[in-house]
């Protein structure tokens, strides 16, 4: 799998992007570079809010059974 489809941890895929972030900051690289990047990126977030809303949906869970 390359990185773009690979499912990442959502740890990992938050280092991505902070390295992302860090690429772009640097504004060394290539608009093929950026756009290939930026569409990682994109994907990277994706999967971390995917992520974020699981979670939340199972604190809901947890916290009505407690209720």
């Amino acid at each position: 799998m390359s990185k773009t489809t690979a499912k990442h941890t959502f740890e990992s895929a938050m280092q991505r992007l902070e390295s992302i972030v860090e690429t772009f900051e640097k504004g060394e690289i290539s608009l093929d570079e950026s756009l290939a990047l930026y569409e990682e990126g994109v994907t990277l977030s994706k999967q971390c809010m995917e992520k974020l809303s699981q979670a939340d949906l199972k604190l809901k869970r947890i916290t009505k059974n407690i209720d």
